[in-house]
């Protein structure tokens, strides 16, 4: 199966991954056969990508967590950030404020169960690697964001070498990372163009709402609020909100602060298309030093793949190529089938990218 553009996919292809909407209901199941009508009705529910079965990419993809449980953490996480608005109406008696803030903390206490039953179950798996970009619609954004940023930040997290309770914590920290933008207007979030000074000033209130509001109303740990104060510093000094410099910056958040931005780029917005997987891996990449802390990139560069089996790619040799085989010490530089050069259909010939030193991927091919 390979990952392509809503606008890229054709009928007749089947779709790969099941489609989730907005509720967490099954919109469209694995296996479905795509129509004009299907592929339409995708774009309505704001889903930019999908993954497809077709001649080119007949295998499967595993996710490293079992869809079942992603959905019930997303559903947690959503019906967990809605309440928390709720506290803060100041038309609140004394009887209703104690009744969500029971409910809040029963929320936030499903949160942490979740968040150690995926950390138990990821910490247990040899050689893990993330091989897909979770398929999102705009509607939903928020809470598959926390909830994918914080699977991304477990597996690097276990390659950085964190022991299982500050995998605990620092899972638990990016499933909350972003509760602060519940307490900012959704028209700014969602705003189609750029943010103007105060816009973008706003936004940035998020994370010390967040921490604030953690801090007021759980008795979530230090670490876990430190994460969502500290998840936009970077390492040069350039984030928000105190510019804080690498050393400065609590471990779990430097790890968050990868994680979330890999998500967020491979996310569709309404103001932008997403990034395809090479591009976001190459801009971690080079953001290194800069922005995320070398360590960091380099434990994500081991556990994240760009170029999963099944993509169809460009070669710098003006040929087109399906991955066939990971090479794992050197995941940009995988075994491909090549089907195509200078324009034309070839008989299929296998090329091992880091045997041929003179052939790089230039990119990611959605059409044949």
């Amino acid at each position: 199966m390979r990952l392509v553009p809503i606008n890229a996919a054709k009928e007749s292809t089947f779709l790969a991954q099941t489609i989730y909407d907005d509720k967490g209901r099954i919109l469209l199941a694995k296996g479905v056969k795509l129509t004009n009508s299907l592929l339409n009705r995708i774009k309505e529910h704001g889903f930019y990508c999908i993954y497809i079965i077709d001649e080119y990419s007949q295998g499967e993809l595993d996710d490293i967590i079992k869809p079942q449980i992603r959905q019930k953490a997303i559903a947690t996480v959503r019906a967990t950030l809605n309440t928390c608005v709720n506290l803060e109406d100041d038309k609140l008696n004394k009887f209703e404020r104690k009744k969500i803030e029971k409910r809040s903390q029963q929320e936030l206490d499903q949160i942490q169960q979740l968040a150690k039953l995926i950390v138990d179950d990821i910490f247990t798996q040899r050689d893990i690697m993330i091989n897909l970009v979770d398929i999102k619609s705009s509607d939903n954004y928020t809470y598959n964001h926390s909830v994918n940023s914080a699977i991304m930040a477990l597996v690097l997290g276990i390659g950085y070498g964190l022991n299982r309770n500050e995998l605990y914590d620092l899972t638990m920290g990016v499933m909350v990372h972003d509760i602060g933008k519940m307490f900012i207007p959704q028209e700014i979030l969602n705003k189609q163009g750029k943010l103007d000074d105060n816009e973008f000033k706003i936004v940035k209130e998020h994370v010390t709402r967040g921490f604030n509001y953690l801090r007021e109303n759980t008795n979530m740990s230090t670490k876990v609020r430190i994460i969502s104060l500290q998840h936009h510093e970077k390492v040069d000094g350039s984030g928000y909100p105190y510019g804080l410099k690498d050393v400065q910056i609590y471990k779990l958040s430097k790890i968050a602060a990868v994680a979330e931005v890999y998500d967020a780029l491979t996310s569709g917005r309404p103001y932008r298309d997403p990034l395809p997987p090479n591009e976001a891996v190459e801009y971690i990449m080079g953001s290194g030093g800069r922005h995320f802390n070398m360590d960091m990139v380099k434990a994500f560069v081991k556990n994240v793949n760009p170029y999963p089996i099944g993509t169809i790619v460009y070669l710098s040799n003006n040929s087109i190529a399906v991955v066939e085989e990971i090479n794992s010490e050197y995941i940009l530089r995988p075994i491909v089938r090549v089907i195509k050069q200078d324009g034309r259909i070839v008989e299929p010939f296998m090329c091992d990218l880091k045997r041929e030193s003179n052939i790089v991927i230039k990119g990611i091919c959605y059409e044949v």
